[in-house]
């Protein structure tokens, strides 16, 4: 039986179903989810005494355009700090004139108008309180089907043993932490199976 889960990090997780127009004209805004995922974020504030991040998907980019943003924070206050970064596109386009209220304009233009969010409040549980250990941590590749963001709320305790099996792999993990070791052990595995299916 696992531990029961205390007082830790924080997770928040939104999946848009629909495209962005639907929310702006359902709710009178394409933010719709972006809203939401700092409104989940606010209400566990206390959980995030280490920093915060989130991350935002478009899953349905055309090739040439990220579809994959993150901001992190070990700021004072983290939350605040990592949403002024994701609107600090908006405020300077709409000093442009730019109709930023305009779905289609918000999907071809700003990072965090997309399907998909997470969100982390960190509350350290290994490692110290830098950048680096901030949620979401991320594994990037230009295969969309290879690339991983994972956040979490553990305390792996094997990582020495995990990390010394990547190791043996041929693998250079890029950080010694737990979140990296977990995502490079499924990022393994993810690339494998893409392999199989490529090959096939």
């Amino acid at each position: 039986m696992s531990e029961q889960i205390k007082h830790e990090c924080g997770i928040a997780l939104i999946r848009l179903l629909k495209p962005l127009s639907y929310y702006q004209e359902k709710y009178g805004t394409w933010k719709y989810g972006l809203n939401k995922l700092y409104l989940l974020m606010e209400k566990q504030h206390n959980r995030g005494q280490d920093g915060a991040g989130a991350v935002c998907v478009k899953t349905d980019s055309v090739p040439g355009n990220d579809y994959i943003s993150r901001f992190r924070s070990v700021d004072q206050n983290p939350i605040k700090d990592i949403f002024d970064k994701i609107n600090k596109p908006l405020k300077k386009a709409q000093r442009h004139q730019s109709d930023i209220d305009d779905s289609q304009w918000a999907s071809e233009n700003f990072p965090f108008a997309g399907e998909l969010y997470l969100g982390h409040l960190r509350y350290g549980t290994f490692g110290k309180n830098s950048i680096e250990f901030v949620h979401p941590v991320m594994r990037q590749n230009n295969w969309k089907s290879r690339n991983l963001v994972l956040a979490g709320n553990f305390n792996l305790t094997n990582t020495d043993e995990l990390f010394k099996v990547l190791i043996d792999l041929g693998q250079h993990p890029k950080a010694y932490t737990d979140t990296v070791t977990a995502l490079e052990k499924v990022g393994h595995f993810l690339h494998d199976e893409n392999q199989f299916f490529f090959r096939k």
